[in-house]
Parts: C-alpha cells; sequence; structure tokens
C-alpha cells in the first residue's frame, strides 16, 4: 500500500525549469519501481521516466532524454523529477505512479502500476 502526492508544478517560460516531487507514504516505499507520466489534453497518458527501487537504474522516454532526471531518496520517500530546457510540448499534467517490483527493472506502461498520486499541473509558455 502507497499513496503518492505530487508538488511542484507551476507555469514557466520555454527553456526555463521545473522540479516535481512526489511524497510517498506506506511502510514499503523502498520496495516499489518509481515512475511519471504526463497526459495532455486531448492525448492518451504518455511515460515519462522511471527509476529502480535503488535508484541505481533510471530509464526515459526519448521525448525526455537528456532533459529531465528522475531519482529517489528512499530515506525521506521522496522521488524527484527535474525539468531543464522545458519546451511548449511538455504542458500536461504529470502523475507519479508506483508499482511493487516484478521481473524487469522497469516498465512504461500506465496499465502495469497500481498506485497513482492526483497529478500536478506543468505549463510551459512559447
Amino acid at each position: 500500500q502507497v499513496q503518492l502526492v505530487e508538488s511542484g508544478g507551476g507555469l514557466v517560460q520555454a527553456g526555463g525549469s521545473l522540479r516535481l516531487s512526489c511524497a510517498a507514504s506506506g511502510r514499503t516505499f523502498s520496495s516499489y519501481i518509481m515512475g511519471w507520466f504526463r497526459q495532455a489534453p486531448g492525448k492518451e497518458r504518455e511515460f515519462v521516466a522511471t527509476v529502480s527501487w535503488s535508484g541505481g537504474r533510471t530509464y526515459y522516454a526519448d521525448s525526455v532524454r537528456g532533459r529531465f532526471t528522475i531519482s529517489r531518496d528512499n530515506a525521506g520517500n521522496t522521488v524527484y523529477l527535474q525539468m531543464n530546457s522545458l519546451k511548449p510540448e511538455d504542458t500536461a499534467v504529470y502523475y507519479c505512479a508506483a508499482k511493487l517490483s516484478g521481473s524487469y527493472y522497469y516498465y512504461t506502461t500506465g496499465n502495469e502500476y497500481d498506485y497513482w498520486g492526483q497529478g500536478t499541473q506543468v505549463t510551459v509558455s512559447s
């Protein structure tokens, strides 16, 4: 059982940066693979990034690789998404998700995750 609460979203100009946080509650937080997804108006939810339970393995969508960085602090029960060089195409509601560790190091499909945060809006102006 994991409960997730996102924060850090807002309005930024193209080229700017934002740092999203996801605070997790639950005694088994360190056993979960964590991921970030986003959904723009009229679009399907898409994978952004994921990090393993230890924080040693990460994977990114091609659209954000080199610009975004995912990390986690198990002691603080927090997952972060540092977003740099933001583009208008990054505008979306960003969701934090959790999945109990399975057979693979990362998962990129939303249906594979069981726990979700409420989402935080990120808007990038041109």
